[in-house]
């Protein structure tokens, strides 16, 4: 399976949507139907944010959205924020696919570092990001405001 990936266009929102909230429920983060169509929104204006899609035989399969920032230490950086894919699609290539087409995203723009974050328990997925990036030792924090 060579999935095809291409930016989100208008005509994948209900695909998408499903997706997103199959990223949004495994990482039980409550989002409203207006936060959906905010995201949707700011994804297809490439405000700030950019969406990509896995496409295979006809099906979007997996979605990857990522950002770029800078930082005291460089001017460009690239985040890949969200990265979910079908269950039936996992192992499959299509996530490796997705973090691939944002490195050339990340590369094209220069970026010094391209990065993501994931939760402990993510073990699935952790092999992937094991297999093509480099585990730091970083903790996350967040401060509540």
């Amino acid at each position: 399976m060579t999935p095809r990936i291409v930016p989100l266009q208008p005509e994948d929102r209900a695909a998408w949507e499903v997706l997103a909230r199959g990223y949004k429920d495994f990482y039980n983060t409550p989002t409203t139907g207006a936060e959906y169509t905010a995201a949707w929104n700011r994804l297809l204006a490439n405000d700030g944010v950019h969406g990509l899609a896995a496409w295979v035989d006809g099906r979007l399969v997996g979605i990857a959205h990522y950002l770029f920032h800078t930082s005291v230490w460089a001017t460009t950086n690239c985040y890949l924020q969200d990265l979910f894919t079908l269950q039936a699609s996992r192992g499959k290539g299509v996530a490796r696919a997705l973090i691939e087409a944002v490195a050339q995203q990340a590369r094209e723009r220069r970026a010094a570092r391209y990065y993501w974050l994931t939760q402990e328990h993510n073990a699935v997925a952790r092999v992937l990001y094991n297999k093509v990036g480099k585990y730091l030792g970083f903790i996350r924090y967040d401060y509540p405001l």
